[in-house]
């Protein structure tokens, strides 16, 4: 079996002790593979939710003390789902070459006299 770049895919979920569960598959379109997607876009859903969520808390600072304490517990939930997701979609992308004409590239050029 060939997994794409040599990665295992990161799972939106943690297991039991909160280490990270992976999938080996070739197959994107497989129950599990679906269901990590579905978990992830709901994810980012909660994430965008609770940002404008954050917006009006925000907004109304006589209600901060108990709705911001809830507001930062769900948004550092969010984060680390959002963070998950980002990860698990990295590893997945293909890599890519750098085209060739900036392959030889190392930034910017001084001359010598800029150094004294």
């Amino acid at each position: 079996m060939t997994i794409q770049n040599n990665e295992l895919r990161l799972l939106p979920w943690s297991g039991p002790d909160g280490q990270p569960c992976y999938l080996s598959t070739e197959n994107s379109g497989s129950y599990l593979s679906r269901l990590a997607d579905n978990t992830e876009a709901l994810q980012l859903e909660v994430a965008a939710e609770l940002w404008e969520h954050a917006l009006e808390v925000l907004s109304d600072w006589q209600n901060w003390p108990n709705e911001l304490r809830l507001l930062m517990t769900d948004m550092a939930k969010a984060l680390r789902d959002v963070r998950r997701v980002a990860i698990s979609r990295g590893h997945r992308l293909p890599p890519t070459d750098p085209p060739a004409d900036e392959a030889a590239d190392e930034g910017p050029q001084l001359p010598a006299a800029a150094f004294g």
